[in-house]
């Protein structure tokens, strides 16, 4: 699966979360400038953040799963989570 975000946060600031949130789930894979990857039981995930005109950074996060696996929550969860880095009153809801 691939999903999309866009954040005012900057691409460091969007790996960097990346990493506190994925790290503690998953074993590092990759990392390149602008790009992470993590792989553990539940599959692998590649996040890209790259700045988008003006003062937005484009975030790119694939799975290696299908629909809705338990790595697409986790996924999703943390696109949530970075939208609260932008906003801290945003309520995250849902099941993941």
């Amino acid at each position: 699966m691939r999903y999309f975000h866009r954040t005012s946060l900057s691409p460091g600031e969007v790996l960097a979360a990346a990493k506190g949130y994925f790290g503690a789930r998953l074993a590092p894979s990759e990392e390149a400038s602008r790009r992470l990857g993590f792989r553990g039981a539940l599959g692998k995930v590649t996040i890209t953040a790259k700045a988008e005109g003006g003062h937005y950074t484009f975030i790119d996060v694939q799975t290696d799963q299908v629909g809705e696996s338990e790595l697409d929550k986790v996924v999703k969860r943390f696109l949530a989570e970075v939208h609260r880095l932008v906003e801290p009153a945003h309520e995250v809801r849902g099941a993941y």
